[in-house]
C-alpha cells in the first residue's frame, strides 16, 4: 500500500503529548517484513496511544479496554469504520448501523449464518479443500495465497451467494481493493462492486433463489421492502466481508505452522482437540479491523475523548496482550482460555464466524492428512500486506515428495 506519510496532522489539546505515535495503521512501520512484531511493540506502551495519520486517531492496546469498546456502540459508534472518515460512497449494512438500527438489517442476514446453514457446506468444503490439496500435493511446493487459501474461500462463498464461479477473481481483487488499498482506491472498489451488483439485483429480482444474495433483495425491513439504497449497502458489505478475511487467516496459520513442526505434530495427534486449536490460532492471527466514531464527548479511564474522533480497534492487539493471556505471542493449543476478540464482540460480532471456523479446521485436518512435513521454501520470505485487513501476499511452501 502506499505510503501516508505526508498527510500527518496536529496534535489536538486535549491528547497527552505522552500518547503521541509514529504509527499508520495502514502501514505499519515493519509490517511488511513482520507483521505481528510490528503491532506487538505497541504494547510495550500506554493502554492507549494516539497517530496523527488519516485524520488523526486513538489506538486501544489492551484487550480489556477493546472489548469494551467493541460492545458499547455509544459511544463508540460503527456509523463509519474506515478512516479518514466519509471517505466510501455508501455506508456498509448491518455494519455500519448502530442499535436499535442495526437488529432488522442483521435478522436478514443470521440464517444464512446459522449452524444448520453452515453445517450443510462442510461436505463441499471438503471436497473442494481435498482436490486442491492433492492437486498440489505431487508437486512438492506451492504460493500457498494464489494455489489455495484464496481459493477455497471465494468457492465457497460464491456458492453461498451463487455467483458464477469465473467472477471470483475478479470480486477478490475489489475486495482487496476496499481492504488494502488508498482513500481513492477504497472509493474506487465501491463503484466497481455497485456496477458489478447492478446486473444480479436484477436478475435475484426476477429469479429468486435459494441464495443469500435473493434473501437481500427481496428483504423486508420494519415490514417494507428494503429501499435500494440499504439494499446496495447490504449487498456491498456482505460481498468485502465475504472474499478476503479467511484467506488472510489460513496465510497467517500455514506461516506459522511451516515454521513450527512442533504444533503440526500436535495437531495430527490430538485431532479431537481441533476446534480448540482454531479458537487459539484465531486468537493470536486476527486479520481484520474497524475504527469507530465518536457520537459525544467521553471520558475513560482518565483520558478525553471528543465528539467525532476515530477510535482504530484492533483485534490482533487483544491476542497479543500479556495481562489477557499469559505468554500471548506463543500458540499453546493447551491454553485454557481461548476466548478471543477476532471476530469482534456485542451485536457486530461477525455473523460468518461459523464459516470462517469451518474453512480454518477442513484446511487443517485436509492439508495435514496429506501434507503433513512442510516449510517455508528455501531462499524465500513471508511477504505480508497491511490495511484494515492484515493479510500474507506471498506464501511460497515446499515438502518432501
Amino acid at each position: 500500500m502506499q505510503s501516508t506519510q505526508d498527510i500527518k496532522v496536529e496534535r489536538p489539546a486535549h491528547v497527552p503529548a505522552e500518547l503521541v505515535v509514529d504509527f499508520d495503521v495502514y502501514d505499519p512501520p515493519g509490517g511488511h517484513e513482520d507483521l505481528h512484531a510490528a503491532w506487538h511493540r505497541l504494547q510495550g506502551g500506554p493502554a492507549f496511544v494516539w497517530a496523527p495519520y488519516h485524520g488523526g486517531y486513538w489506538i486501544p492496546t489492551r484487550a480489556q479496554d477493546i472489548d469494551y469498546i467493541q460492545r458499547n456502540h455509544d459511544p463508540f459508534s460503527m456509523r463509519d469504520v474506515t478512516m479518514p472518515a466519509n471517505t466510501r460512497p455508501t455506508r456498509g449494512l448491518p455494519l455500519e448501523a448502530d442499535p436499535p438500527e442495526h437488529g432488522p438489517f442483521r435478522a436478514v442476514l443470521n440464517p444464512w449464518f446459522a449452524p444448520k446453514r453452515i453445517s450443510a457446506f462442510k461436505s463441499f468444503t471438503e471436497e473442494f479443500a481435498v482436490q486442491l490439496i492433492e492437486g498440489l500435493q505431487r508437486r512438492g511446493e506451492c504460493e500457498f495465497m494464489s494455489e489455495f487459501a484464496l481459493l477455497l474461500p471465494i468457492a465457497i462463498f460464491m456458492k453461498l451467494t451463487n455467483l458464477p464461479m469465473a467472477d471470483r477473481l475478479k470480486l477478490l481483487r475489489y475486495a482487496q481493493m476496499s481492504t488494502r488499498g488508498t482513500a481513492s482506491e477504497r472509493g474506487e472498489a465501491f463503484h466497481l462492486m455497485m456496477e458489478y451488483l447492478g446486473p444480479v439485483i436484477a436478475d435475484r429480482r426476477k429469479n429468486p433463489g435459494d441464495d443469500v444474495l435473493s434473501a437481500v433483495v427481496h428483504a423486508k425491513i420494519d415490514g417494507r421492502p428494503v429501499n435500494d439504497s440499504d439494499m446496495m449497502s447490504m449487498l456491498l458489505i456482505l460481498l468485502f466481508g465475504g472474499l478476503d478475511t479467511v484467506a488472510s487467516t489460513l496465510g497467517f496459520i500455514a506461516a506459522f505452522l511451516a515454521r513450527s513442526p512442533e504444533h503440526r505434530r500436535q495437531l495430527l495427534a490430538r485431532s479431537e482437540q481441533l476446534d480448540h486449536a482454531v479458537e487459539e490460532l484465531m486468537r493470536r492471527f486476527a486479520p481484520s479491523a474497524t475504527a469507530r466514531t465518536m457520537t459525544r464527548d467521553f471520558e475513560y479511564k482518565g483520558l478525553h475523548f471528543k465528539t467525532g474522533e476515530k477510535i482504530y480497534v484492533s483485534p490482533i492487539l487483544a491476542g497479543m496482550d500479556e495481562t489477557r493471556y499469559p505468554n500471548a505471542m506463543a500458540i499453546d493449543f493447551d491454553r485454557k482460555d481461548v476466548q478471543h476478540q477476532s471476530f469482534g464482540a456485542g451485536p457486530h460480532r461477525c455473523p460468518g464466524a461459523l464459516l470462517a471456523k469451518l474453512e480454518i479446521k477442513v484446511f487443517l485436518q485436509q492439508w495435514l492428512k496429506r501434507i503433513p512435513e512442510f516449510s517455508i521454501k528455501p531462499g524465500e520470505k513471508v511477504v505480508y500486506g497491511t490495511g484494515q485487513v492484515n493479510c500474507v501476499e506471498r506464501l511460497q511452501l515446499s515438502w518432501p515428495t
